[in-house]
């Protein structure tokens, strides 16, 4: 806990140096320039307001918008009136006075001055930034956020937002102070005042009508793109073992794998609840970042998946289609990528993943699960569709049913004034498969029939019938069994008793430098002689040079029959068959 809350101090203080400050720099500077000397007083109430603001509304913002129904776009805009009407008070006297008797009045409520100029008018600017400014997070606060939008909010996570809130700040702080100590030191300056003041004015409005029409985060995402390597590696003290287990000791427990899984479909329509947002800290493919508010008037399709699943395969012909057809007319589509794997994690991966699956559409990683949590999910895939008010109003997990998906993207576009005529007429994918995925690592293994105990994160050898019984599988040879998959000596083998039309089956090379093979047979026979070699079959040979799904077999009908894996090189890591 400790850790956390002194990892998060840290991670504050370097926040200043990353891109998203950039936005809310000028509403930073303005608040050492004033009409008369306001020494620290200001600056004090600046960092004290953004401070309590930034903490109070990343806990509770959620909590908020869902009890009260006030929208977060009205808190939003009340904070960008505020900075807009502070930028006037430095332009026109007569606004200045306004501001001064109207703090005067609440002066009651905030220590120390009411003047616009002291305490009490920075701590009005302190809590509108704090609900304003959307930081550039690593794991520490995303985890936080993730938390806070599934309402999980204890102390621990409180206080780790403070310090977070308050490492943010001191630099902050001492930027005001500079600027102060500059225009009094600097005779120029001094001299100026008055038109500097008047200079920060326009730029405090300027902001604002920035804020207003979320020029802040086009302005961060055109600075990203012009200097790609501009804030990378401010978070990665945080990317350590000791953080990690810090965080999901805070978070509970890891999704339980045996919870997830991959249904032939559950739905469910009409919910109405406010959909929670990406949960930023994620890289996003095909799109600059996006959030719910942006998307704000248009229909939403989130799509959780993960690139090995077969399931999650054989709905993207579907999402395709609908991107292409009402992608004009209002619909988003927006991938959430929610790693089974721990090599899917890898970006490079996903990349490659997007391109040889023709996907277009916005994708976000979402490494760590939190978006996943915050939706409570469970499975992939999982669709939801989000309506133009931000509200989940239809949820579909796993595969079918797309007639009835479509259906209700054309209600919702409806909704929002678009004219959808297109028909609807999805062909059905048939599924076929009686056997269950199975997993090859012992962190989710339950069907191996070999009669050894098995040996964890070491080398055994094992022995196994070459009929084992259905919907089981068993290892002969020497193989490590990690937690994630099994790695075959050279020369080891695998027997599946399996009932389905399909097979399918994920693995890596384990030097990712060199490729590796596994010969496969069908019923004791090579497999060609059967005329059933999956896709990626070659005169009886599987090459892996890739770390992704592949297709073993591929039946004319389904049937009981038994695969015979064959491994040529000790070069391979197999985790989990699945089955159509």
């Amino acid at each position: 806990m400790i850790l956390l809350i002194f990892f998060a101090f840290i991670a504050g203080i370097v926040t200043i140096l990353s891109p998203c400050i950039l936005p809310i720099l000028p509403i930073i500077l303005s608040s050492s320039i004033g009409t008369q000397n306001i020494g620290k007083g200001r600056p004090l109430g600046v960092i004290t307001g953004f401070v309590l603001s930034f903490t109070f509304f990343t806990l509770f913002l959620t909590a908020i918008v869902r009890f009260s129904g006030v929208s977060a776009d009205a808190l939003r805009l009340f904070s960008i009136v505020v900075i807009g009407l502070f930028g006037l008070s430095m332009l026109i006297p007569k606004v200045q006075i306004w501001l001064e008797i109207l703090f005067s009045k609440l002066s009651q409520f905030i220590p120390q001055s009411g003047s616009q100029t002291g305490f009490g008018g920075g701590v009005i600017i302190g809590l509108s930034l704090g609900l304003l400014w959307t930081p550039c997070v690593g794991p520490i606060l995303a985890s936080v956020i993730s938390l806070a939008i599934t309402g999980t909010v204890n102390l621990d996570v409180a206080l780790i937002t403070f310090a977070y809130a308050l490492g943010t700040a001191i630099p902050m702080f001492f930027i005001m102070i500079a600027g102060q100590s500059a225009l009094r030191k600097v005779p120029w300056l001094l001299a100026n005042t008055g038109n500097i003041q008047k200079i920060f004015g326009v730029l405090m409005i300027l902001t604002a009508l920035a804020l207003f029409f979320n020029f802040d985060r086009k302005f961060q995402t055109a600075i990203l793109n012009t200097f790609p390597s501009y804030g990378t590696g401010l978070t990665s003290f945080e990317d350590i073992p000791l953080v990690h287990d810090a965080l999901e000791s805070l978070s509970g427990e890891k999704p339980n794998p045996a919870d997830m899984g991959k249904p032939s479909f559950d739905m469910t329509e009409g919910k109405g609840e406010p959909a929670s947002d990406f949960i930023v800290g994620g890289q996003w493919f095909n799109s600059p970042p996006l959030s719910l508010q942006d998307l704000r008037g248009k229909v939403v399709l989130v799509d959780f998946w993960t690139y090995s699943c077969i399931n999650c395969q054989r709905t993207f012909p579907y999402l395709k289609s609908w991107n292409e057809k009402y992608k004009d007319k209002g619909l988003v589509i927006i991938g959430v990528h929610s790693p089974e794997f721990e090599f899917e994690k890898n970006p490079e991966n996903v990349k490659k993943a997007l391109t040889d699956f023709g996907i277009t559409y916005p994708v976000v990683q979402d490494n760590d699960f939190s978006t996943w949590r915050a939706y409570n999910n469970r499975y992939w895939p999982a669709k939801y569709l989000i309506d133009k008010d931000g509200n989940i109003r239809y949820e579909h997990f796993g595969e079918g049913d797309y007639d009835q998906t479509e259906k209700m993207i054309q209600d919702l576009l409806k909704e929002t004034g678009s004219d959808v005529t297109d028909s609807i007429n999805n062909p059905e994918q048939e599924i076929f498969s009686r056997t269950p995925e199975l997993y090859l690592g012992y962190g989710r293994i339950e069907f191996l029939s070999s009669p050894e105990t098995l040996k964890r994160d070491s080398t055994g050898t094992y022995t196994s019938s070459p009929t084992p019984p259905a919907n089981t599988f068993g290892f002969v040879g020497n193989w490590n069994v990690m937690e994630e998959y099994s790695n075959a000596s050279q020369g080891s083998k695998l027997f599946l008793n399996f009932n389905s039309k399909e097979v399918y089956l994920v693995m890596r090379p384990k030097d990712p430098n060199q490729s590796a093979k596994v010969r496969v047979y069908l019923d004791d026979k090579l497999v060609s002689e059967t005329d059933s070699a999956g896709t990626d079959v070659i005169d009886n040979v599987v090459t892996i040079n890739a770390d992704t799904l592949y297709k073993l077999i591929n039946l004319q009908t389904p049937g009981q029959h038994i695969l015979k894996l064959e491994f040529l090189d000790d070069n391979i890591e197999v985790y989990a068959f699945t089955f159509g």
